[in-house]
């Protein structure tokens, strides 16, 4: 039979669920770091003897350059994100680990994507692989934020504009890689729309507060 008051099992629990939060953040932080790490490993070194030979090889490798700057920002930004939502989570469930490593999983799959994307050929098609997984990735992290609000995962002082906000950011990115699939088939430039939607998506917003 236990000593301890009810109090003191409260207080258990909730640090016991707290720990179980923790060690989420934790474990996701350490598989973002190493898809950046493999997203590193994946470039290209130049070649040649003289320094004229070198940057006609960088120049020669420049897609695959931009892709790793482009990668990098992306998997900076879906980081961000996840960090500014679970600084709020004190406890998680079944469903919120499952989605979690549902999101991780398209982390792991950016070095990939972006080899992909950076290659040679088929652009359209090397593309689209690129923004689905995109799309998947951040799909999952709005089914993340679902799931926290759904079932009160978060603290009691949390801003009540946070879930709002993160909908709507989000959303804007999910449609932003969603309206470049299409327009890859018929430009390079395709590109520009995962600028232009957000740009114009805040303008809209802002409009409409003024």
């Amino acid at each position: 039979m236990s000593d301890a008051t009810p109090g003191e099992d409260t207080a258990a629990a909730s640090e016991e669920r707290l720990f179980a939060a923790e060690r989420l953040v934790f474990f996701s932080d350490a598989v973002v770091a190493i898809a950046i790490t493999l997203l590193a490993l994946e470039l290209p070194l130049p070649e040649g003897i003289t320094g004229t030979e070198l940057l006609r090889s960088l120049g020669d490798h420049k897609s695959e350059y931009v892709s790793f700057l482009i990668s990098f920002a992306v998997i900076g930004g879906h980081w961000r994100a996840h960090h500014r939502l679970f600084e709020h989570v004190t406890t998680v469930n079944a469903g919120l680990i499952r989605i979690s490593f549902s999101w991780l999983l398209m982390q792991v799959i950016m070095p990939f994507a972006t080899k992909v994307i950076g290659g040679d050929g088929a652009f359209e098609f090397r593309f689209v692989f690129y923004a689905i997984v995109q799309v998947i990735a951040m799909s999952a992290f709005l089914l993340m934020v679902w799931q926290i609000q759904r079932h009160h995962l978060y603290r009691t002082d949390t801003p009540p504009e946070l879930f709002g906000r993160t909908y709507r950011g989000s959303g804007v990115m999910i449609a932003a890689f969603a309206v470049s699939i299409p327009v890859a088939f018929f430009t390079q430039w395709a590109y520009a729309c995962w600028i232009v939607v957000p740009l114009v998506s805040g303008l809209l917003l802002r409009s409409r507060k003024a």
